[in-house]
């Protein structure tokens, strides 16, 4: 058994879709990222960890780094999360960050432990969520969805380092460059009651299904159902273009989230970790 990196996106996913598509609710993250890569890396940028881990020829696991300071695993045999720790710590020596499922992450991080003689530490414990049929709010707030304009950048930006804040600084790296990127590509919704007063993004398009996230009501405007309705019109939207389901994922930590999103019928499809690495505090 061995990691097999790749040299770019493409030749990444001739390798794994095949096997990623076997549960492509699960690996809507490294499909959907992998799938919106540039076939070679802006100037000056560094090129993404691909990896698959590999036995006797077969796909068994897959390895995955775009996103600044984090690594993304999927699930695999003990052997297989191993070879991932290995070849990634080759790689990037301080990475700062791993998300993956449950058990696997969990091994992974102390496996990394032990190897490089650091301290890992668990960090956000998220749930993902699928749905094929909304079971719409019956209390539906005043307003309507609608796709974000060019006037709605800034409070945008307001709302995506708020969130980011929220998540513990894991979020947008840039925000400006995110929402005006999003809104140009009609990827970036709010809810508008008279302004602008939620939102939420549809990303990570796949085979048959979509990713919602990034979404945020203002505190000051929490509580009357902007977020839920938001969701529940925006999930509706993506299933009528023909999407066989759209996901989300929820901080274990917030129950008021995991609440709603079930109550319109988002169902659990497994659990992720965030796990801090090199943690030297």
């Amino acid at each position: 058994m061995k990691a097999r990196r790749h040299a770019d996106p493409g030749s990444f996913l001739e390798r794994a879709r095949p096997w990623l598509l076997r549960a492509e609710v699960e690996h809507n993250l490294i499909l959907g990222i992998c799938g919106g890569l540039d076939a070679t890396p802006p100037d000056g940028a560094e090129p993404p960890y691909l990896a698959t881990v590999e036995d006797d020829g077969q796909v068994v696991a897959c390895g995955f780094r775009a996103l600044p300071h984090k690594a993304i695993i999927t699930r695999g045999d003990p052997a297989a999360i191993d070879c991932l720790v290995q070849d990634l710590g080759d790689r990037y020596p301080d990475l700062h960050m791993v998300l993956g499922p449950e058990p696997e992450v969990q091994r992974f991080a102390e496996q990394w432990s032990r190897r490089y003689g650091t301290t890992s530490r668990r960090g956000t414990a998220q749930r993902l969520f699928s749905i094929h049929r909304v079971d719409h709010p019956t209390r539906k707030p005043t307003g309507g969805l609608r796709p974000a304009l060019e006037a709605d950048v800034p409070t945008l930006v307001s709302w995506i380092d708020a969130f980011t804040a929220e998540a513990g600084g894991i979020g947008v790296a840039d925000p400006l460059q995110f929402a005006r990127e999003h809104v140009g590509d009609g990827s970036l919704y709010v809810w508008d009651d008279a302004r602008p007063v939620s939102m939420a993004a549809c990303m990570g398009r796949t085979k048959t299904g979509i990713r919602i996230t990034l979404v945020f009501t203002p505190p000051e405007l929490r509580g009357r159902g902007y977020a839920t309705t938001c969701v529940a019109n925006l999930t509706q939207r993506m299933l009528d273009q023909g999407l066989a389901y759209c996901c989300l994922f929820t901080d274990l930590s917030n129950p008021t989230s995991n609440s709603i999103y079930q109550a319109i019928g988002y169902r659990p499809v497994l659990d992720m970790t965030d796990y801090f690495l090199n943690d030297r505090e």
